[in-house]
């Protein structure tokens, strides 16, 4: 039986993750297969690479950095998140804090993530080959939201988040064999995703982009479809879900380290309490 890991993205919010994450690795967790989305996508190297954590610090610590997020980072580079500084300063080798890139790649799982290419509309799933020590960009490329941020460069093709055309890949976990998949959400229970706000804004910076804004404005159709399929399949049997708790004062764009420590500590106790479950789940 293969099993997967789906991590969604969401910005801050994925501080929740991150304390489930951590609460696998205390207990030896591990999956044949891990996708992940956006700041899902960085959640999933630091737990593959084992750095217990360190993800917590990205959300808890680092988001403190003049140049992890606002004005003066958008102002500098032209990303509200600075990427330059999350996945290059501080994560590369000799960095404040760098993913432990031979741990990860050691790690027996199969490991993806998408990220949207601009031309097309459509992911393209990189791996962990496309990584190398001091090259992040396939990384920062599931991370770069459209208008927030500027599109990634990677072999002459340009890409923005993973999430603007597969939020969560429940269709490619199962077309890669997945029989059983554990999925985080950074969302509450209950949650449907509405048309994307501010269409006219993003329709107008996005202009030379229209199938980036043609995935925008069907975004919550394709999402609605692939959480209903998830949660069909955690009927059957076949997905254990983890849902972030709704706490009003947190969204993507949110830097309140106090909130991002909640998360963490809520994504921890549930990995925690549900441990018995999971490891039975995953027989």
């Amino acid at each position: 039986m293969k099993t997967g890991l789906i991590v969604e993205g969401g910005g801050m919010k994925c501080a929740y993750s991150a304390g489930v994450l951590d609460g696998f690795l205390d207990e030896n967790i591990s999956f044949d297969y891990c996708i992940g989305v956006s700041a899902g996508a960085a959640n999933s190297a630091s737990f593959l690479a084992g750095q217990r954590e360190r993800n917590k610090r990205f959300y808890c610590e680092h988001s403190k950095d003049p140049e992890y997020f606002g004005v003066r980072s958008f102002i500098k580079t032209g990303n509200l998140f600075g990427l330059d500084y999350i996945y290059g300063t501080l994560t590369e080798e000799g960095g404040k804090d760098p993913l432990d890139f031979d741990a990860m790649m050691k790690n027996d799982t199969e490991f993806e993530y998408p990220a949207t290419e601009v031309e097309t509309g459509k992911p393209r799933y990189f791996t962990k080959t496309d990584l190398a020590p001091n090259d992040y960009r396939p990384i920062k490329a599931t991370c770069a939201l459209p208008v927030a941020s500027r599109a990634v460069e990677i072999e002459g093709k340009f890409y923005y988040d993973g999430g603007v055309s597969d939020s969560i890949p429940i269709w490619r976990s199962l077309e890669k064999g997945c029989e059983k998949v554990v999925v985080i959400m950074s969302k509450p229970q209950g949650y449907e995703m509405e048309p994307q706000g501010h269409r006219r804004i993003y329709s107008r910076v996005l202009r030379k982009s229209p199938n980036i804004v043609n995935d925008l404005n069907h975004r919550h159709e394709v999402y609605n479809a692939q959480l209903r399929q998830v949660l069909q399949m955690e009927k059957e049997g076949k997905a254990m879900v983890y849902f972030t708790p709704k706490l009003e004062k947190m969204s993507t764009y949110s830097i309140d380290t106090t909130v991002a420590e909640m998360l963490y500590q809520s994504g921890l106790y549930d990995a925690k309490e549900s441990m018995d479950r999971l490891k039975e789940f995953l027989k």
